[in-house]
């Protein structure tokens, strides 16, 4: 007999989840950080391109992996359920993509935070105050990027967890 799954059994779950969609993403973000080390820009965007992919399309099957084995571990799960699982899942794994972006910028090396404030005060015109503002902002690029990224994760596995877990409960009706 398979037992309920409350609040404690869905938390684990999305603990188990998250940390999976965060390894995935992780091990992304090193792969392109590693592909940035090639001197050809057709490595460095070509990696950047199929990486994304994998991550893009592997969180979406992960995503759905996880639902249905929710739904075959306990009794009575029901779409909030899943639904649940999968915000808190991305809640989760944003959290720790977004601690290991930060990271990757807090350590990255001087000249290239210099070299991308040049890239972008040089391909806009920028008078001397915007370019100075935009130095002085760069001391908080890891806060402003975990920020954004978390949430950027956070909003994303909320939405696809939103039409995943109707997905999963719909496709019953058409076998």
């Amino acid at each position: 007999m398979k037992e309920k799954a409350d609040n404690t059994a869905l938390w684990n779950e999305a603990a188990k989840a998250g940390f999976l969609f965060g390894a995935v993403s992780v091990a992304c973000l090193m792969g392109k950080e590693l592909a940035g080390l090639s001197s050809s820009p057709l490595i460095v965007q070509g990696a950047a391109i199929i990486l994304w992919a994998v991550e893009f399309f592997g969180c979406i099957l992960l995503m759905k992996k996880v639902m249905l084995d929710l739904k075959d571990k306990y009794e009575g799960v029901m779409m909030a359920d899943t639904r649940t699982l999968g915000r808190r899942a991305a809640l989760l794994s944003g959290l720790i993509l977004a601690s290991a972006q930060a990271l990757v910028i807090m350590y990255a090396p001087a000249e290239t935070i210099d070299a991308l404030v040049s890239q972008i005060t040089d391909g806009m015109s920028f008078s001397v105050a915007e370019k100075d503002a935009v130095e002085g902002m760069m001391g908080k690029l890891p806060l402003l990027t975990f920020i954004f990224q978390w949430l950027y994760c956070t909003l994303y596995g909320s939405l696809l967890a939103s039409f995943m877990s109707r997905y999963i409960f719909l496709q019953k009706l058409f076998q």
